[in-house]
């Protein structure tokens, strides 16, 4: 199956959100912790109008989101890391219709594509550091686990990173529009 990634708009917002939170109470209702606070509409709506948010649709449907751009978290990447070196993954959801069929592992190979034609070494994101079973989609992913940062007014902070480029192959089929 071939899903279609597409920049999203203004009228998108409201669906990023409900992904988020349909996300959110899915994580609660298996014990996770991770995102349990209302998504943060202001950085979803300046992603958006940066042109880094995007929509993944299955059959003219939104199934996921991802957010990708070179913005690294000063809490978290410090210089030593070479912050500008790499393009940051954010808000990766997908709908739980789409779950089980690798299109997250799809949207981070095509998002790490991104960032090596951008010329950039690394693909980047913070992970939510309690959630050991996310830490471990990543790594047999491909993505190494460089440390994780513990800050007392932030959940997330498990840093994660690959090689620009770098593909697992599997997944659906995206088509850019």
């Amino acid at each position: 199956m071939t899903h279609i990634v597409r920049h999203a708009g203004s009228a998108d917002v409201s669906i990023i959100v409900e992904l988020m939170e349909d996300a959110r109470a899915w994580l609660a209702s298996n014990g996770s912790d991770q995102w349990q606070y209302a998504p943060r509409v202001d950085r979803i709506q300046a992603a958006v109008a940066a042109g880094s948010a995007w929509i993944a649709e299955s059959d003219h449907r939104p199934v996921a989101t991802i957010t990708i751009d070179g913005n690294a978290d000063p809490e978290f990447w410090t210089w030593e890391d070479d912050p500008d070196s790499a393009m940051y993954v954010h808000r990766l959801v997908v709908n739980r219709s789409a779950a089980g069929r690798e299109l997250g592992t799809a949207l981070l190979d095509w998002s790490s594509r991104r960032a090596s034609a951008a010329g950039l070494r690394w693909q980047r994101l913070d992970a939510w550091a309690s959630n050991e079973d996310l830490h471990r989609y990543y790594q047999t992913r491909g993505w190494t686990h460089l440390r994780t940062v513990r800050l007392p007014h932030r959940g997330s902070g498990a840093l994660f990173q690959r090689p620009a480029g770098a593909q697992t192959g599997t997944g659906p089929d995206l088509v850019e529009k």
